[in-house]
């Protein structure tokens, strides 16, 4: 087996947090790619998450900067699997006391949606935005959330996907059965539940302002 090349560290102790995700990258780049995605993530800015803000750039001028297609590259075009990723992620959390899931905690399942024109984007298409409350062209992302009293994390986030996405007749794979939002990953009721054997109360969503 070829050794494998060393990776530039992360800042401060977000590196002992990146190398327990190494052995779900197949090369140096993507190492880099993830440690530089977490810095810009982690790190305080002045502007919102924007691909060249996270990776430290000028917005516009800095739009072709080395480091940002970079981030760009490992975000869209790179080889690594998002699922396993965000599994190793659930695995570290739900090892650790402070932040494992337990009977008085609870699951908040939610969505939320972006105005997005155009219709290139993946997801996109006219639908209930939330954020606006009314129907529009954007994004809906389904997503959940485990909290107690003292922290919170998500768990899964899964986009919506609009009918006129796939050919008359597939379906949707991740459609339920009422055609009205997607199953999270792991279906039939326990979607995006953290594993520990606890049962989670549901906390119901307060209904949007009209």
């Amino acid at each position: 087996m070829t050794k494998r090349l060393p990776c530039p560290p992360a800042p401060g102790p977000l590196e002992a947090y990146a190398v327990r995700f190494d052995d779900l990258f197949g090369t140096l780049a993507q190492r880099r790619g993830f440690r530089e995605y977490l810095a810009g993530l982690l790190l305080p800015r002045d502007r919102n998450k924007t691909l060249t803000c996270l990776a430290g750039a000028e917005p516009v001028a800095g739009a072709q900067h080395a480091a940002v297609q970079r981030l760009q590259f490992f975000l869209s075009e790179s080889t690594w699997s998002q699922e396993e990723i965000n599994a190793r992620r659930l695995e570290l959390l739900l090892a650790d006391p402070a932040t494992a899931p337990h009977p008085d905690g609870v699951l908040v399942v939610d969505d939320s949606g972006d105005r997005k024109d155009g219709t290139a984007t993946a997801h996109v298409g006219k639908q209930y935005l939330g954020s606006v409350g009314k129907i529009d062209r954007g994004v809906v992302t389904v997503t959940t959330c485990w909290a107690d009293e003292r922290v919170y994390y998500p768990v899964h986030a899964c986009p919506y996907t609009p009918d006129h996405h796939f050919p008359k007749g597939t379906g949707f794979p991740h459609q339920t059965t009422d055609r009205s939002r997607p199953g999270l990953p792991g279906q039939g009721g326990r979607a995006g539940l953290p594993r520990g054997g606890h049962r989670l109360r549901l906390r119901p969503r307060r209904p949007h302002s009209r």
